[in-house]
């Protein structure tokens, strides 16, 4: 491989040169199960039909022109995220950091027409909200911080799912403006909060007029089984929602929604996007979100999500190592009590593409359209390399 390439990835030695709905064929003509959709992107598989057709339509029409001017398929897909979410504006960008970039800057100019001079944004421990300074410094990570001090001012941390210690940062905090915060910790191991905690994180937010900020990028467009996550509580609408992964099937676009409080912050000059909510993407997008409809793909993610767990606590009863298994819909993550890290090689070897975060979490991200022998065929691979790693790993500890 060339040198070119900034080092910015630890890649693994493979390169792929086709795709076809849940299968990517490799430079040698293997096949491997894409039981990550990259990394959430792909929600409708590889290489769709109706979103390669509506991409080359848009392409020979007319792929940019820039918000100096009204852009219809712009004003379309805003219309169609805010009948789905309940929502009322959009801001569109290209990828979830700009999104969550967009939700910082709203926060920030809400606290300053609020005579706040330094306003505070209250986040989660072990959350994930993308590589640039402010989204890097809202990350709950250290090793996402580390070499890039001094970061960005103006963020308290709690641990996640823990109303008390949001209930006292806010109070002890008069400057904080927003809560920002993932419905489920992708990255931080697919952590998923007690049912009620979206409901008092909104009800804190609402008594103590901060905005509530949540970062749908790999939750939204349909991956839990809901359009987005939050909608699994009742009765909340965030102020913010951010998006980006699967809205595109794999066209870089991301949004920024709000509604309340957090409606009329940005103003024309306030922000802005040279590529950002373009025709060819916004083209892509709405077909992404009409195909999730006439497929009834929310469907296939409800029904398969039983079947896939259930599968997996049957192959893996006994398995003293494997701490829990958690899911939502189609973000699924296998915690084990050791480091697993290599399991994701030992995967590609095998002919599946899977990943570990958080160290010791097998974590799964199917596309949403995978089939009944697909997820068998996810479920058996995962569980025979988890079962055969832990052997070895024991085999290991005897010597």
């Amino acid at each position: 491989m060339t040198n070119s390439v900034m080092p910015t990835y630890g890649r693994l030695d493979v390169a792929f040169t086709k795709g076809e709905g849940a299968w990517l064929t490799d430079t040698t003509g293997r096949q491997y199960l894409d039981a990550l959709s990259g990394i959430a992107v792909c929600n409708l598989g590889h290489a769709h039909p109706a979103v390669a057709q509506a991409i080359s339509d848009q392409a020979t029409t007319l792929i940019h022109t820039s918000n100096l001017y009204h852009i219809p398929l712009q004003t379309k897909l805003a219309d169609k995220l805010t009948d789905l979410s309940g929502m009322e504006q959009v801001f569109f960008c290209n990828s979830g950091a700009e999104a969550n970039e967009a939700a910082i800057k709203i926060a920030r100019k809400y606290g300053h027409e609020k005579g706040i001079d330094k306003p505070v944004i209250i986040v989660m421990d072990s959350s994930f909200h993308g590589r640039t300074m402010a989204t890097l410094t809202a990350t709950g990570n250290a090793k996402v911080h580390a070499g890039f001090e001094p970061l960005v001012p103006g963020f308290v941390r709690v641990p996640y799912n823990d109303l008390d210690a949001l209930r006292m940062a806010i109070s002890h905090w008069p400057e904080a403006v927003a809560v920002m915060l993932e419905p489920v910790q992708g990255e931080g191991g697919v952590k998923i909060p007690d049912d009620d905690y979206l409901i008092a994180v909104r009800d804190l937010c609402t008594q103590h007029k901060v905005l509530m900020m949540v970062d749908e990028v790999q939750t939204g467009i349909g991956r839990t089984g809901k359009w987005f996550a939050f909608q699994y509580s009742e009765d909340v609408l965030p102020d913010v929602i951010m998006l980006a992964k699967g809205l595109g099937n794999g066209m870089p676009i991301g949004a920024c929604l709000v509604a309340g409080n957090a409606v009329g912050i940005l103003q024309a000059g306030n922000h802005g996007s040279t590529f950002g909510g373009n025709p060819l993407v916004c083209r892509a997008a709405l077909v992404v979100l009409e195909t999730i409809e006439k497929d009834n793909l929310l469907d296939n993610v409800n029904k398969l999500n039983n079947h896939i767990v259930d599968g997996f606590k049957q192959a893996l009863a006994g398995q003293d190592k494997v701490k829990e298994i958690r899911s939502l819909g189609f973000m699924f993550g296998i915690e084990l009590t050791v480091s697993c890290t290599e399991l994701v090689q030992k995967a590609l070897d095998k002919g599946i593409l899977i990943n570990v975060t958080a160290d010791n979490v097998v974590r799964l991200l199917p596309p949403l359209m995978i089939n009944m022998d697909e997820a068998n065929k996810i479920v058996t691979m995962v569980s025979e390399l988890i079962i055969d790693f832990l052997a070895s790993q024991a085999n290991e500890n005897e010597a």
